[in-house]
């Protein structure tokens, strides 16, 4: 890994639930030693990347973020595309909707929506890492990611998140065969107990995957209905927001009539 690509996987290690970490903190997450990372927080500091306020040794994201961030958007506006997509998702299906989008070698959850129909519901994390072996989300996105890519991310150590969670790369990769035949990925239980998840993938304009479009519901909703509506919906949300972000889905991709 090059000084820069060091440097980068540093900010991955921030979320919703971690907005400031100090350095001892940063050097037990990225397994990089202590002097290693002090410097490259000072170079990423004085690039605007990182800030720490006054008496404060806990590092956290600085303005350049927010400024890149907001080019990305003006230019490919996705989060704002998908905001409306994933509400009309929730409310026809009465569930939560979720996007993820890929960045590097992870897949990071960019927005969701909640359905008012029901007080329980599936709770989601803006910024959240998602595993790629124990979500649908994940398994959506490797079924049509690159062969070097999914090698690459079934080598890594596969947690298992609950009972359910498939860890066995052979098994995984059975799936994304049966994921590929239809188009869309199913986790029940497979990140947290008691989810029932479909996901479907979302390409770019050069009909490369980016990302996954999801419905997450509790598994005592999953009646026969549900069970019908929801890939129903998905794959028509699916195909509306890779057209809207100017994306096509390759030719092997499985049509839907109903998109």
């Amino acid at each position: 890994m090059g000084t820069v690509s060091k440097a980068l996987s540093l900010l991955t290690h921030f979320n919703h639930g971690r907005t400031g970490i100090g350095l001892s903190d940063l050097t037990r997450l990225s397994g990089m030693n202590k002097a290693t990372v002090y410097r490259l927080m000072g170079e990423l500091q004085e690039s605007g990347f990182v800030e720490q306020t006054d008496g404060d040794r806990m590092y956290r994201l600085g303005p350049q973020v927010l400024r890149l961030a907001a080019l990305r958007e003006a230019a490919v506006p996705i989060l704002s595309v998908s905001r409306r997509v994933l509400r009309d998702l929730s409310e026809e299906t009465g569930e939560t909707t979720h996007l993820s989008l890929l960045q590097g070698s992870q897949l990071n959850s960019l927005s969701h929506a909640y359905s008012p129909r029901h007080a329980t519901k599936v709770m989601m994390e803006d910024a959240e890492v998602l595993t790629f072996h124990g979500t649908s989300s994940g398994m959506a996105v490797l079924a049509y990611a690159d062969p070097r890519f999914v090698d690459e991310a079934l080598t890594q150590p596969l947690l298992a998140h609950t009972p359910e969670t498939i860890t066995d790369p052979q098994d995984i990769r059975a799936q994304l065969t049966d994921v590929r035949s239809t188009g869309m990925a199913q986790s029940v239980g497979g990140f947290e107990a008691d989810v029932h998840s479909h996901a479907v993938p979302v390409f770019g304009p050069d009909r490369q995957v980016i990302g996954a479009l999801a419905v997450a519901a509790p598994v005592s909703r999953m009646t026969p209905d549900q069970k019908h509506r929801i890939p129903a919906a998905l794959r028509r949300a699916g195909a509306t927001l890779t057209h809207r972000i100017g994306g096509s889905a390759p030719a092997d991709y499985p049509q839907d009539s109903t998109a």
